[in-house]
């Protein structure tokens, strides 16, 4: 018997870069668990430099595309990139994740013939600052050359898309990674030197939506409370000169560990007593269901989805509830709290990764299918 090989549909995804991010995370995640005989995953980047998943991107059999959109603002040199690198591979899905170059990734697919052209949101708000109406623009042009929509939570896609139908992807996680873990816990707490300390625990990117002055003012004020307390600080990136400014204002210079880039926060987490996470806006937030999972207490902002909701551990409160309600919520939550595995809540509520990943790669070659019936 003769076996036919077949190659894989390629998808390409456009992002500003693969750091260690949320929707960037969720790609991985996503990509790990697909069939990758059947689809496979291509990365267009708005930077051209080297990030924290390249190398993995590589040793699964992805490409990418490093362009210098974002520092050269060269339109017609980016669209000129994006229609050889579609036409050498004849890409028939791109899948689009930034809107600020959504409407020039998505008008050049077009032009070049490209029949799936899919519009992703992953936020459900922005930062009220002065480039919030230009964001605004560009957000509504992203959708008009877009043939799907895709959203991380209903609240993300009624944000961006309105009335027009969209799927939701749930952010999802390997549940059993982040599982809690008696050992990872001690292993992490004696190399950070905290196996004493009552540990606060805050992971995301050093950005103004993070919220993390906020953070450090509810921190600080719990340290009122409890005695021995450590605020452990994990993000891509380095905090801003706005964040250490605050640090030592509050004279928290001894008391505030911060770790970037990491490649172990699954196990970071297990090292954490309490979560907070402050955010002013998110599309899902998935640190959020990341710490649920591995059994921590967690004090949410309402700019978070409802749909984080999952456990017993979590809850969401506005931000205008002040420093010290926030304080005494977090501490009140914590001595609520049993640490126990929750890896089966998660699953129940639909953000293990292995199903999604399913029905992402199911998403992709019904899409690729209808487009190959119609061309013929």
């Amino acid at each position: 018997m003769v076996s036919v090989m077949y190659k894989p549909i390629r998808v390409l995804h456009v992002l500003q870069r693969m750091e260690a991010g949320g929707t960037q995370a969720l790609l991985m995640n996503i990509y790990r668990n697909i069939d990758r005989d059947k689809i496979q995953f291509d990365f267009l980047v708005e930077y051209d430099d080297k990030e924290f998943y390249d190398d993995e991107i590589i040793s699964l059999g992805g490409k990418i595309y490093y362009t210098n959109f974002r520092r050269s603002k060269n339109v017609f040199k980016f669209e000129k990139t994006l229609k050889n690198i579609i036409h050498e591979n004849n890409y028939k899905i791109i899948h689009v994740h930034t809107y600020s170059i959504g409407y020039f990734v998505l008008k050049t697919a077009k032009s070049c013939g490209v029949p799936i052209r899919i519009a992703h949101s992953h936020s459900n708000n922005m930062t009220n600052d002065y480039k919030k109406y230009l964001k605004k623009i560009m957000q509504k042009l992203y959708l008009i050359y877009a043939t799907d929509f895709i959203a991380c939570s209903k609240e993300a896609g009624e944000y961006l898309f309105k009335n027009k139908d969209f799927l939701i992807l749930n952010n999802s996680i390997d549940t059993e990674k982040f599982k809690y873990n008696k050992y990872n816990r001690t292993k992490i707490r004696k190399n950070l030197k905290i196996n004493d300390n009552f540990v606060v625990g805050h992971v995301g990117r050093f950005r103004p939506e993070k919220n993390h002055i906020f953070l450090l003012e509810v921190f600080n004020e719990i340290k009122k409370t409890k005695e021995n307390v450590k605020l452990l600080l994990v993000g891509n990136g380095d905090p801003n000169n706005l964040i250490l400014a605050k640090i030592n204002e509050l004279k928290l210079e001894n008391d505030v560990i911060i770790l970037t880039n990491r490649k172990d926060v699954n196990e970071i987490y297990q090292a954490m007593d309490l979560f907070i996470f402050p955010s002013i806006y998110e599309g899902l937030g998935i640190v959020a269901i990341e710490a649920q999972t591995s059994g921590l207490p967690v004090l949410t902002s309402t700019g978070l989805p409802k749909s984080v909701e999952i456990t017993n551990n979590i809850k969401r409160v506005p931000l205008d509830y002040g420093i010290v309600k926030w304080a005494e919520l977090a501490i009140a939550l914590y001595d609520c709290n049993d640490r126990i595995d929750m890896t089966d809540y998660i699953k129940k509520a639909g953000f293990d990764i292995k199903v999604e990943a399913q029905k992402m790669e199911d998403y992709y070659l019904r899409k690729n299918k209808g487009a190959v019936k119609e061309n013929d």
